[in-house]
């Protein structure tokens, strides 16, 4: 399943509901509800990684390390999943899986060694195996909540259209409201996935409720924003100079993908390519981290800049994991934001405030290109031009 491919990925492993018109709140409450509880032993979860049926604190249940179970023969849309969980890892991520399809999925979960901290929950999509919580972060995507320790404790999930709610413990007030899920995946399979950290699970059940309308909750885009662009298709990165500008013979060559940044400008490129899953040495050894790192995959992203006169503009730059920027066939920038790169703690996180490059337009139209490298955590880029005013 989805996350089963991604724990080679040296992860870290971050609604209001909508208001039902009177005329369909009338027809949902024809449908029926169906309940599904599903006991550790049963032959409808598809266990892989390190699972089996274990005993703890004197309950029968499923015990996952770097595994996942997931439900057979069954696809929820919107419902209510209810299970407790317990954990005994002093660092793990573990949480509900839920649309599995295929290579995308939505995921939840909790960090026990971030117990407290801003991002001790995250909610990511999973897109063709990728996992991107470096792009999706802040409200709605990650918070703070207390993850207990070697006791048995419950968690919920109300998933309505593209909006969920994630609870634990205390039922009545959510701990994450996901306004926007990003995965686009309508209706797929559910589960429990743990990338890492010995994690217990029983009472596992599932309620589906009435479909509500799909409606995205999208943030604004900012002005500036530069939304249009060409990308190439994915490269082995060791074998680019990252630092040389494509040829105009290579660029005529490249059969380039017209994409559309989605608000507020991420251009997300799991939605576009095949995730990368390489074994990263810097990981757990900062010394490591100007080595070469195989499996690295690197693409190009083109865009045209118009400008009505030479002139200096000021370009709002966030990026995972490395880049090059080029304009009008010349570099200006290199820049490298992996995870633990920086430092050993350094999460990577894309924001467009983090770097700032400043282009020297020209009169008429103008070429940027970024090249942009992967390692995993979530590959994309976000772009704003601002104007600049030199003293």
């Amino acid at each position: 399943m989805v996350l089963n491919q991604c724990r080679r990925r040296r992860v870290p492993l971050s609604v209001a509901y909508l208001l039902l018109s009177s005329a369909y709140a009338a027809g949902a409450e024809s449908q029926a509800v169906q309940t599904l509880a599903i006991p550790p032993d049963s032959p409808r979860w598809e266990l892989q990684g390190k699972a089996n049926v274990a005993e703890y604190q004197g309950r029968k249940c499923l015990y996952l390390d770097g595994a996942e179970a997931v439900v057979k023969d069954f696809e929820m849309r919107d419902g209510i999943i209810d299970v407790d969980v317990a954990t005994t890892a002093a660092r793990g991520f573990f949480g509900i899986l839920f649309r599995v399809n295929d290579k995308h999925s939505e995921w939840v979960y909790l960090r026990q060694h971030k117990s407290g901290a801003p991002d001790a929950m995250q909610y990511t999509p999973v897109l063709n195996t990728g996992l991107n919580w470096q792009i999706y972060n802040g409200p709605g995507f990650t918070g703070a909540v207390d993850i207990p320790k070697d006791v048995w404790f419950h968690l919920r999930l109300e998933v309505a259209g593209a909006q969920a709610k994630f609870y634990l413990n205390d039922m009545n007030k959510p701990a994450l409201v996901m306004s926007d899920l990003k995965s686009g995946v309508r209706k797929g399979q559910v589960g429990i996935g743990v990338l890492t950290g010995a994690t217990y699970i029983s009472n596992f059940e599932i309620r589906s409720t009435p479909d509500v309308p799909w409606e995205r909750h999208l943030p604004a885009m900012p002005a500036g924003t530069i939304t249009k662009w060409s990308i190439s298709p994915a490269f082995d990165a060791l074998t680019r100079n990252l630092e040389r500008p494509l040829a105009p013979s290579e660029a005529d060559q490249i059969k380039w993908q017209e994409v559309e940044a989605e608000p507020p400008g991420f251009v997300v490129l799991y939605r576009y390519r095949e995730a990368p899953h390489p074994r990263v040495s810097f990981a757990n050894d900062f010394s490591k981290r100007l080595e070469p790192q195989p499996g690295t995959k690197v693409l190009y992203a083109r865009a045209m800049i118009d400008s009505d006169r030479d002139q200096v503009k000021k370009l709002e730059l966030g990026y995972s994991d490395e880049v090059s920027v080029f304009l009008n066939g010349k570099i200006l920038y290199r820049g490298r934001s992996a995870q633990n790169f920086r430092d050993p703690g350094f999460l990577g996180i894309m924001n467009p405030e983090n770097d700032a490059v400043y282009l020297p337009l020209r009169k008429g139209s103008n070429e940027l290109m970024l090249e942009v490298s992967e390692l995993g955590g979530g590959w994309g880029f976000i772009c704003r031009l601002a104007d600049f005013a030199a003293n």
